[in-house]
């Protein structure tokens, strides 16, 4: 008898789980849900899209960045990749450009968001010392896009008849959009809850005196106090800023910080359209009616009409979103698994949302030995590498092995040297500490690969 209650409660509490989830799945997945936002998002992404896209056209950036250099470091798995030649790097970028603008317009949606994705996902695996924080963000962003049902109004597809307007979607086509600036937000305010960042007031304590020149502003950033306040209210900023965003009595004021925080960081830091890319995505969060009205202002018409876009491929759906989500919550938190201080290796320190956290600089000297003749030289790393990339490289160990094995491979074969190896010397000074031996000078670095493994020949951080 007692059993028999025990397996009662037990299956009363199995429905009631599922009837949790079920709900749960309702309203965040397949709750219909206005479209406006996803609309606003669609016109705002792909104008900002193509201004970049041409911006760094007109800065010169294709030359200094593609066509200069006569190596590339490569994200692990993605060696392959390579740059194409000045007429076709100058195409890829036609294709940025034009794919944004049909993106905005929603012409041809589908074709110009998987163009958008690809081409600006290649052009950013060309060479790993340039990833920021939010070019990775745009790739996630216009990966979603291909998902997402963004041209179903206010859209020349709509208005040539290629698609049929919808006023609603189901819920999970803009929460995750949502959730997506959820993670960069929550990610760079746990990437702050460290020592250097909250009790050494570091890199602020370092970049804001060299600001000092700014107008009204720059009389303050001589104080230490205020590099202290700048990292606090920072860390607070990114951890409790979606909590606002998320709630509507709140998110008015919310978004006003959002507005002055980014802008503020504009004025300050050289960090590209990221500030941009955050005020104008975290529209997201607020209602169909803002949206509508904004929209308004550049001819939207709501219709009395409701058509709903039904939630289909549930089976696919809900595991996919299952899956997203749970890569990009445990992804970030993948230094765990190394022993090494992360602002120092940098083993899981990309891709996880650590904005503006450290000032390094590194001096690498590298020297190729002939292990047969015992002659050694010492490398002119300006022969082999742009400005920009010998600093990227004396701070980032697998960057250091790349540079290491591509030595081996231009001394074997321009010189002829049979195996040769190759050790480097490199101090890296961290937050304005006195530079230390980032790795083992005695190791010939042309002998080891390169993986996801925790790299031993990384001295500790002392």
């Amino acid at each position: 008898m007692c059993r028999l209650r025990i397996l009662t409660i037990l299956v009363i509490r199995i429905e009631m789980v599922q009837l949790k989830l079920n709900n749960f799945l309702h309203h965040f997945v397949a709750q219909p849900k206005a479209i406006a936002p996803l609309v606003t998002f669609r016109i705002l992404f792909g104008g900002l899209m193509a201004f970049g896209g041409i911006r760094f056209v007109q800065n010169g950036w294709i030359e200094k960045l593609y066509l200069e250099p006569s190596f590339f470091f490569k994200y692990y798995g993605f060696e392959w990749v390579e740059a194409l030649g000045q007429t076709g790097m100058y195409f890829v970028f036609a294709l940025i450009i034009v794919s944004a603008i049909m993106i905005a317009l929603g012409f041809l949606y589908k074709l110009a968001t998987v163009v958008f994705f690809l081409s600006f996902s290649y052009v950013e695996l060309i060479d790993a010392t340039n990833y920021l924080n939010h070019y990775y963000l745009v790739c996630l962003l216009a990966f979603l896009l291909i998902l997402l049902p963004a041209h179903r109004a206010f859209s020349l597809d709509v208005k040539l008849g290629l698609t049929q307007a919808k006023t609603h979607i189901p819920a999970w086509c803009i929460n995750i959009l949502i959730f997506q600036f959820c993670v960069v937000y929550t990610f760079a305010g746990i990437a702050k809850l460290n020592s250097e960042w909250l009790f050494r007031a570091m890199p602020m304590a370092i970049w804001l005196p060299e600001r000092s020149n700014i107008p009204v502003l720059g009389y303050f950033f001589s104080f230490k106090w205020v590099a202290y306040f700048f990292s606090w209210a920072g860390a607070f900023y990114d951890l409790s800023i979606s909590y606002f965003l998320l709630h509507k009595f709140s998110r008015p004021i919310a978004y006003f910080f959002v507005v002055v925080f980014h802008l503020l960081t504009k004025l300050l830091f050289n960090i590209g359209l990221f500030p941009f890319i955050m005020i104008f995505g975290t529209l997201i969060f607020f209602s169909a009616p803002f949206h509508q009205k904004l929209l308004g202002l550049i001819g939207y018409n709501v219709t009395q009409e409701t058509k709903h876009l039904p939630f289909k491929f549930k089976s696919i759906v809900v595991p996919f979103l299952g899956l997203y989500i749970a890569f990009q919550v445990l992804f970030p938190l993948r230094h765990w698994l190394y022993p090494s201080d992360v602002l120092w290796s940098e083993e899981g320190y990309r891709f996880a949302w650590r904005v503006m956290l450290v000032e390094k600089n590194g001096r690498a000297i590298f020297e190729v030995s002939d292990t047969k003749s015992n002659r050694k030289s010492e490398i002119i790393n300006a022969y082999h590498l742009t400005d920009f990339q010998e600093k990227q490289m004396a701070i980032q160990p697998d960057f250091i092995l790349q540079y290491a094995h591509y030595l081996a491979q231009i001394h074997q074969e321009k010189y002829g040297i049979d195996k040769p190896s190759v050790h480097a010397k490199v101090n890296v000074a961290l937050n304005g500490r006195s530079s230390q031996v980032l790795i083992e000078p005695t190791v010939d670095l042309s002998t080891l690969n390169d993986g996801l493994h925790h790299k031993k020949w990384i001295l500790d951080y002392k």
